[in-house]
């Protein structure tokens, strides 16, 4: 089935080469970018290391040919110039870099080796814009505050920032899975009024944000998700490569949030046998990155003390407690119809110690479904003053014998509605529901942080 994604990925270069060579840049580059896409996808897919290597070496060409109509339309500019065929390889306009700077962070003089690294890198990237409040995130005062400190704090009042007081350089967040770290994230690139880009490979357990801020700046910073294994290649040396090219791209367009997921999995134990060199050289390439740590002399005993002193601030992000639990089925419910008192919702947030934010979450979007199958087992209904129908008991005035199936075949489907939200469906929910973080994992997170953190 991949292959499909290969030919409509080159179906769409073909209509983008001939609106690039007809000077029709606004038509070319959607086109060029829905090749990408496409491309992208075949990518994950493809197990051939030869074919592999000519799409991206295609991959990064038409992504660079994007690049250039987009700034030049950006500019309202009269075009980038000639694209050279379907290899789309135009002499590129003058853009700021290594060498003068850049939004991709590289400018004319690139090899094409660092090319293929930041497509590739590029390709792990979405674009996200986010809408998630300071409000929406429950609990974890002492993390907005640390995230208000590092990010808000610095764009919109760079004059707090002289003589030593600098912004927090870069922290760690961690704690069990689904407890809100990258809910924080997000809450930031709102809160910034920045695009989010994050990794299509989802969240993991942990979470950690490096700030290249440019204080005095008051631009929006560039904020970026990626995963811990769009940074590990199988090929020796491009793991760090990856690393070092992530890094640059980030300063190039400073002030800019890079945000890596799972990054346990690239700075987590070692010393113990079962790490390998390859290994080793990320988590030291991650030091140097971070903080211009020498790149020789680094023992493995080192390594881990090291990576903790990177993080200025290691914050443990913990389960909810009640008042948090209580505020996230309020959120997680939103205007859905329900006629839950206040009371009820203190009693769902006592009813669930131990859950995650994740796992309240899971229930309220399979409570949101109990009114659903109400009305498809219902056998009797009541019109409501809006002149709708709605499921009822057979004892309820006006109820009518029917069902669901026999109002649609009546042509009466739009006429059904749901009741409202009952906190009989969350008892039902909650009865067949189990949280999925286990003492044994809170303890290891409550030893780390006695030792090394603060709580969030």
């Amino acid at each position: 089935m991949y292959s499909n994604f290969k030919e409509q990925a080159i179906e769409y270069v073909k209509q983008a080469v001939l609106e690039d060579n007809a000077g029709n840049y606004a038509k070319a580059f959607p086109l060029y970018m829905n090749a990408l896409e496409y491309f992208k996808t075949h990518l994950k897919y493809e197990k051939n290391p030869k074919i592999k290597e000519a799409i991206t070496q295609k991959f990064t060409e038409y992504l660079r040919r994007a690049e250039e109509i987009r700034a030049v339309l950006d500019d309202g500019g009269a075009g980038p110039g000639p694209n050279g065929g379907d290899a789309a390889v135009a002499t590129r306009p003058k853009t700021k870099g290594k060498d003068g700077g850049g939004e991709g962070g590289g400018g004319d003089g690139e090899d094409p080796e660092q090319a293929k690294l930041r497509s590739g890198l590029n390709s792990a990237i979405v674009r996200e814009k986010p809408n998630v409040k300071w409000n929406d995130v429950a609990g974890l005062e002492s993390a907005k505050q640390a995230l208000q400190e590092a990010v808000i704090l610095p764009v919109k009042f760079p004059q707090f920032f002289v003589g030593k007081r600098r912004p927090w350089r870069a922290f760690l967040l961690y704690g069990p899975p689904g407890t809100g770290k990258s809910y924080l994230a997000k809450a930031v690139a709102t809160e910034a009024d920045s695009t989010f880009f994050r990794s299509d490979l989802g969240w993991g357990k942990c979470l950690i944000s490096l700030l290249c801020q440019q204080v005095g700046k008051c631009q929006l910073p560039f904020l970026c998700s990626i995963s811990s294994s769009d940074l590990v290649s199988k090929w020796m040396g491009e793991s760090e490569k990856l690393v070092s090219n992530l890094f640059q791209m980030a300063r190039d367009s400073a002030p800019s949030i890079i945000f890596i997921d799972e990054i346990d999995s690239l700075c987590g134990q070692r010393g113990e046998g079962n790490e390998s060199e390859a290994s080793r050289r990320i988590k030291t390439e991650v030091l140097v990155q971070m903080q211009d740590y020498p790149s020789d002399g680094l023992a493995k005993r080192q390594l881990l003390q090291a990576i903790r002193r990177r993080f200025d601030k290691r914050i443990y992000i913990p389960l909810p407690d009640l008042k948090a639990r209580q505020h996230m089925f309020k959120v997680h419910l939103g205007d859905t119809p329900h006629n839950l008192t206040e009371s009820d919702f203190e009693s769902l947030a006592r009813k669930t110690e131990g859950f995650s934010g994740s796992d309240i979450a899971v229930c309220v979007k399979d409570v949101l479904f109990e009114p659903v199958r109400k009305t498809q087992d219902a056998m009797y209904f009541v019109k409501t003053p809006d002149d709708l129908l709605m499921p009822c008991g057979p004892k309820q005035p006006g109820a009518v014998q029917t069902t669901m199936q026999d109002l649609d075949a009546k042509g009466l489907a739009s006429k059904i509605l749901p009741p409202p939200i009952a906190k009989a469906d969350f008892d039902k929910v909650l009865a067949r529901q189990r949280p999925t973080v286990s003492k044994a994992d809170l303890d290891v997170h409550e030893r780390f942080t006695k030792e090394f953190g603060e709580e969030g």
